[in-house]
């Protein structure tokens, strides 16, 4: 059989496609702020993971061209060999000194964080225990790892400690959560798992890619939130969201990261962070320090929105972090809403099966520390305008 045949069948992207409800690949003409102007018109920006606002930062802009000049556009090498600057090495110290941690490991992406990070710990022998909303990159990282997967109902702790009794003593095992979860927004029980991997031996790794900069005082997440940073023994998170640029990065005992560093296939076969990412990622670490009211103006921005949501009788997902997902149940009927409020001048992210289980699509929006009450209006009105066109006449 050709492998390609399966490329030659009709795909549900090509019938979405045909009824021109495409949700995808929407061409944006300016960089990532509250207002972009995406295909062509103004568009408030409901999508972003920029949480504290800081892609546009004048000083973050600056950093980043200024290392640009001196270093060139890449290393040319993994960070095993020639790839690690001066600046990488200050990240690393940094983010450890902020985090609480004695130190810290950075990767080329989040995704490729939680491969490396995985993939080298869980062996044969070993169990890696998951939540069932885990992100994708915690899945592909399982699957690289030689040990086996058990996965537990979404934040249900009777069932992580059912999977947790039956793995054999001699056995390692590593707990594996969302600090805060993507899709949902909903923040993971730490003192349950914790208490559970106390109880039960196991590690506790927190992917902490949509908790750092959005919880606890000072933005350090999940840990910061719940005041059990000791609590964890492997922060995950990247560089893609709150902090503005691109990568990932890992934090915790030094001889941890050490091991990681001698072991990680995905840390050592591959080339390391651009010296333009890591000066811009550096200096949004400066900033989110020096400027922890951003962290409490993103909170105020997502209170806002959610309680004008509710005013409208709007069906929310209830969280406490600037994810807030939309219901709207059935896939077409998302990706029909997604159009019409692109074309009202509203950008949301369709979220649909296999992402969520069938019968729970729903649009994801998420805000920044730089959103204003008006704009959150003008999208609130234009949100309430659309559910109500598709639950009068349907998605049709």
């Amino acid at each position: 059989m050709d492998i390609f045949n399966k490329i030659n069948k009709t795909q549900i992207y090509d019938m979405v496609k045909e009824k021109g409800i495409y949700p995808y690949f929407h061409k944006l003409y300016s960089g990532q702020d509250v207002v972009v102007n995406m295909e062509g018109r103004r568009t408030i920006m409901l999508g972003s993971n920029n949480y504290l606002a800081l892609t546009s930062h004048p000083e973050v802009k600056k950093a980043g061209i200024e290392a640009l000049e001196k270093y060139g556009s890449g290393c040319s090498g993994s960070r095993f060999l020639n790839g690690t600057l001066d600046l990488h090495i200050k990240l690393e110290s940094d983010l450890a000194e902020f985090l609480h941690q004695e130190s810290a490991m950075t990767f080329g992406t989040g995704f490729q964080s939680n491969l490396g990070v995985i993939s080298a710990l869980v062996g044969r022998n070993d169990y890696v225990i998951c939540d069932k909303e885990n992100h994708a990159s915690i899945y592909d990282a399982c699957k690289l790892s030689y040990g086996k997967m058990l996965r537990y109902r979404h934040s249900d702790m009777k069932d992580l400690e059912i999977k947790l009794a039956s793995v054999p003593s001699e056995s390692g095992i590593l707990i594996v959560t969302d600090g805060v979860f993507s899709m949902s927004g909903d923040i993971c029980d730490l003192p349950a798992i914790s208490g559970l991997a106390k109880k039960y031996n196991a590690r506790v790794m927190v992917d902490d890619a949509h908790g750092l900069g959005v919880l606890g005082k000072h933005g350090r997440g999940t840990g910061e939130y719940f005041d059990m940073e000791d609590d964890i023994d492997i922060y995950m998170g990247t560089f893609s969201k709150s902090l503005a640029s691109l990568g990932g990065y890992v934090a915790g005992k030094k001889e941890v990261i050490e091991y990681l560093k001698h072991n990680s296939r995905p840390y050592i076969f591959s080339a390391s962070m651009t010296p333009a990412n890591v000066a811009c990622a550096n200096k949004a670490l400066d900033i989110l320090k020096a400027e922890p009211h951003r962290v409490e103006r993103l909170r105020h921005i997502s209170d806002y929105m959610r309680a004008g949501l509710k005013k409208q009788g709007i069906d929310i997902v209830d969280s406490k972090t600037p994810i807030i997902p939309i219901y709207t149940y059935q896939d077409e009927k998302t990706f029909v809403a997604c159009k019409m409020l692109l074309e009202r001048g509203v950008y949301v992210n369709p979220v649909v099966s296999p992402a969520t289980p069938v019968g729970q699509s729903l649009l994801r929006t998420s805000y920044t520390a730089d959103h204003t009450e008006e704009l959150l209006d003008e999208a609130i009105a234009k949100i309430k305008e659309v559910l109500t066109i598709l639950n009068n006449y349907g998605a049709e």
